[in-house]
């Protein structure tokens, strides 16, 4: 059995349960009132047990109070996953990105993130993913931009007679009958969903 750690003494169990009242993390209050225990004379056992923990996370959070006090039982994000380029990757992938693909070299005209991924793996012989550079990229400062697409004028000939042939149409129906106005962009006729299990 391992034997316990002490827990530093600067810190009285009055203290402790001052700023735990005064906090407004319940994680942090749940981990200030269990190091208070032990500061009383309690064991770490019983503070994993008013806790509702483990020994092994009484004994980490020992170890998180005794390296920074009580601001060190507050919550950490996580730092999640490293990067996958190092900073001298991650430069000549900027380069590539900003000078652009070589269509009789790469075959391509423009970057797609799967030709990166591509590049990345001729280059430096590593594996990623799409969604990995595309997190990397965005680290980098990039966005992903496509272009609007432009109607090529018909849209003028469609505004310019709309008024006069919505009020033909008005004239023939009865006075008072209310008329539906539908765009097939926006009704999304023909519109055809997958089938899911419910």
């Amino acid at each position: 059995m391992a034997a316990a750690i002490t827990v530093r003494r600067d810190w009285t169990a009055g203290e402790l349960r001052k700023v735990a009242r005064d906090c407004a993390d319940g994680d942090q209050v749940r981990r200030l009132l269990a190091i208070a225990l032990i500061v009383d004379g309690g064991s770490q056992s019983e503070a994993a047990k008013l806790a509702g923990v483990t020994l092994q996370i009484v004994r980490d959070w020992v170890l998180r109070f005794n390296a920074e006090g009580p601001n060190g039982l507050g919550n950490r994000k996580a730092r999640g996953r490293a990067s996958i380029l190092n900073d001298q990757q991650r430069a000549r992938l900027d380069v590539q990105v900003e000078t652009g693909p070589i269509p009789a070299a790469h075959g391509v005209v423009r970057w797609r993130l799967i030709d990166l991924a591509q590049w990345v793996w001729d280059e430096f012989g590593l594996s990623v993913t799409r969604h990995r550079l595309s997190r990397e990229l965005r680290a980098m400062g990039y966005r992903k931009l496509s272009a609007r697409p432009r109607h090529r004028g018909g849209h003028r000939a469609f505004k310019k007679g709309f008024a006069d042939r919505l009020t033909a149409i008005c004239s023939k129906l009865p006075r008072g009958t209310p008329v539906e106005l539908w765009w097939q962009d926006e009704a999304r006729i023909g519109q055809q969903t997958k089938l899911n299990r419910r």
